[in-house]
């Protein structure tokens, strides 16, 4: 596992981070009093909040298993990935290619305390960890480059990360920076915030994190349609993530209603 000072002693429990709320939402206990708080404020004004938190954890089970099987890629590259919780995108992607290498990266040091001891993969692959911002995308690469060959096909999970990251704060330079330095047949699995399925209750939930100094953005079907520029999507295209290939007893094969976040995997060529 990569880091520098020990990650404990820097952790800021004055205000939610967003893994730790996501945490919260998914039944975890890494977290604390404040992120319980913005959790519980949120799912007060969206009763289905942990729903939308389970569904997207799904879609990134559904998408990494299309993309081991479908395009042979064998490196992932997971920004944003939060607190470990299981099954974790490398027991997914080993349990299909044992040799998989995994490349994790997040911002919040409460990850990071818990990324050595749970991120554990098989003996053939490689798990690894690296602390850093989403908005740094030059220097993640230059940090997965250690583990990843960045001549071969990369899947590039953005999963519940870019609804944190306006796109005046530069989430289509983290993108295209990202995608454009990936081989041709890498692909990009990404999940983001919509309010065309329930606006009302997307705004009151946008509301409460601004509140708590959270940003979030919620994007329409074209604004997150733009962000697979030049890419090739799996079917069925950018959908709700309950509708994309939900599986015969998946709790979203038996619930038509869409979630407010849209998914979808795109193939670079």
């Amino acid at each position: 596992m990569t880091g520098t000072e020990p990650a404990v002693s820097r952790i800021d429990t004055s205000r939610p981070h967003p893994a730790r709320v996501y945490d919260w939402f998914l039944g975890g206990k890494d977290n604390y009093p404040v992120d319980e708080e913005l959790g519980r404020r949120i799912a007060a004004l969206q009763g289905d909040a942990p729903r939308h938190a389970g569904a997207n954890r799904r879609f990134m089970e559904r998408a990494t298993r299309a993309v081991v099987r479908e395009t042979g890629i064998r490196q992932f590259l997971d920004i944003g990935s939060g607190i470990p919780t299981e099954p974790n995108l490398h027991q997914i992607a080993q349990s299909v290619v044992p040799d998989a290498r995994v490349v994790y990266v997040d911002n919040d040091p409460i990850v990071l305390a818990h990324a050595a001891a749970l991120l554990r993969g098989t003996p053939e692959g490689v798990t690894e960890y690296v602390q850093a911002d989403a908005r740094e995308p030059e220097r993640i690469l230059e940090q997965a480059a250690s583990v990843l060959d960045l001549d071969r096909p990369v899947a590039l999970s953005l999963i519940a990360l870019l609804h944190f990251i306006a796109d005046t704060d530069g989430a289509h330079h983290l993108v295209d920076t990202l995608v454009g330095a990936l081989a041709p047949g890498s692909c990009l699995v990404l999940s983001a915030m919509t309010a065309d399925f329930d606006p009302e209750n997307v705004r009151r939930g946008i509301e409460a994190y601004t509140a708590s100094g959270v940003t979030l953005v919620a994007r329409s079907h074209a604004e997150v349609g733009r962000l697979f520029n030049g890419l090739d999507l799996l079917e069925p295209g950018i959908v709700s993530l309950s509708h994309w290939r939900p599986t015969t007893g998946d709790e979203d094969a038996d619930n038509d209603e869409p979630v407010s976040l849209y998914g979808a995997v795109g193939l670079k060529h």
